[in-house]
């Protein structure tokens, strides 16, 4: 719209701008699947940094949540909500190796978070 146009909606009492927020990084530390689930703005920050310690199948999802971690599979089953920019995952677990977690992690990866996700190793 011109100007004018804004200016002569504004005068006539209309709302001529409309506010959004939009987190710029989220850090989540050491959490488990509900620290995700329970704030919605983390998958709208433009970057997001957030724990990944554990990938393998046989690693016990019970043990690993009492701890506040995350698997691999809880990012890959929320791939569709992840709209960030770039996702930062770290904290992997010291029992591996860096290729070992680069390629199990890249390998399990969703096509539509490939691109967009970097290992802090």
């Amino acid at each position: 719209m011109s100007g004018n146009e804004i200016r002569d909606l504004r005068l006539a009492g209309e709302e001529v701008t409309h506010e959004v927020r939009t987190p710029l990084v989220c850090y989540t530390g050491d959490t488990a699947p509900p620290g995700l689930d329970n704030y919605p703005p983390l998958f709208d920050a433009k970057i997001l940094i957030t724990e990944l310690t554990f990938f393998r199948p046989e690693h016990r999802k019970e043990k690993i949540y009492k701890f506040g971690h995350m698997h691999l599979d809880d990012i890959i089953e929320r791939a569709d909500k992840f709209r960030n920019e770039l996702i930062i995952a770290m904290h992997f677990s010291t029992r591996y190796t860096t290729n070992e977690i680069e390629r199990a992690v890249m390998k399990k990866m969703p096509p539509q978070l490939k691109d967009r996700i970097k290992l802090w190793l």
